[in-house]
């Protein structure tokens, strides 16, 4: 068995889409060669299936957008997948159904170099492949409050590595700042840019309450483009008739913010309370924070019919691993 946050499941009994085909986990393998597994040369997704028990259905959250943001980051690493994003789309509904999942479930596309060779730094002539699992996921930061702190490491630039893409390599950089925060007592960490400015926590995109304004870094401080953070922009404009001010962020604003809060396909829309054991604002969950939380959460399981549109239905098949 394996446990992930709240969910345990046998992860025998899963298939996965390996080189082509629907086939048992057990037999997706991958030779101790392989390119991307030295150095990182790959690029992922990670999309979230929200199960709807009236509905007997999972409702996967903005699925081609996530796919559009995959091949973009395939074109920068020169990975050649023959598939479209309405094929990835496809492929990724028909896995799940095959899954029979029946809770809330993590969808993870790895495209990568799969050419069975090291000493090899360079990207081109290189085969490339790729794949798909889904698995049950409970609550990923494990804290509906959030508590955080500045990291000592520095978000990676640009010009060293693309920021705003799901690049494998690039996660180290994240996973050394939520190894450091948690090691200290933290949920999470905030990561700062190579100017010091205010750039994203290690696996989510940051909001800023101030004076009933929302704000957040642009994509030039090196932030993730974030599929959940495009959906809180629109839903602050659109329901709340809040508009949202993409801006460099300094450390200092965010402990004098009336209310932060973090937002990520994993992470879906979570409240910081506490940062480098500062309280932001009173110490609680902020109302901005609230409802922007209650109507995401409402539209990701696909109970609001405005935006239905976001979700792809998927429900459990009779299709057996």
């Amino acid at each position: 068995m394996t446990t992930n946050g709240q969910a345990s499941f046998n992860v025998n009994q899963l298939q996965v889409f390996f080189r082509g085909s629907f086939v048992p986990v057990s037999e997706a393998n991958v030779s101790v060669m392989t390119h991307a597994l030295h150095y990182g040369t790959g690029v992922f997704e990670g999309i979230r299936g929200n199960w709807n028990a009236e509905q007997g259905a999972i409702n996967i959250f903005r699925m081609r957008e996530h796919y559009e943001r995959l091949l973009d980051g395939c074109r920068i690493l020169m990975l050649n997948i023959p598939y479209s994003a309405d094929d990835l789309c496809r492929i990724t509904t028909e896995l799940v159904e095959r899954n029979n999942h029946d809770s809330d479930i993590y969808i993870r596309p790895l495209a990568y170099k799969s050419e069975e060779l090291v000493a090899n730094l360079k990207l081109q002539d290189l085969a490339s492949d790729f794949t798909l699992i889904t698995v049950p996921f409970g609550n990923y930061l494990g804290s509906d409050r959030l508590r955080c702190c500045t990291s000592s490491w520095r978000r990676v630039d640009d010009p060293m590595i693309p920021a705003r893409i799901k690049a494998c390599g690039i996660y180290v950089n994240s996973i050394l700042a939520k190894t450091e925060a948690t090691l200290n007592g933290f949920d999470e960490a905030i990561l700062l840019n190579h100017d010091g400015h205010v750039s994203e926590g290690s696996g989510e995109n940051i909001f800023m309450v101030k004076d009933g304004r929302i704000y957040t870094p642009p994509l030039e401080d090196n932030v993730l483009s974030g599929i959940t953070r495009d959906t809180v922009m629109q839903l602050s404009r659109a329901e709340f008739g809040m508009d949202v001010v993409t801006r460099t962020i300094d450390r200092s604003e965010l402990y004098l913010a009336d209310e932060v809060f973090l937002s990520g396909t994993a992470a879906h829309l979570t409240p910081v309370v506490e940062l480098d054991r500062r309280p932001i604002g009173d110490g609680e969950p902020g109302p901005i924070s609230n409802e922007l939380q209650r109507m995401y959460f409402d539209i990701v399981v696909g109970n609001n019919p405005k935006y239905r549109h976001w979700c792809t239905q998927v429900k459990p098949s009779l299709v057996q691993a």
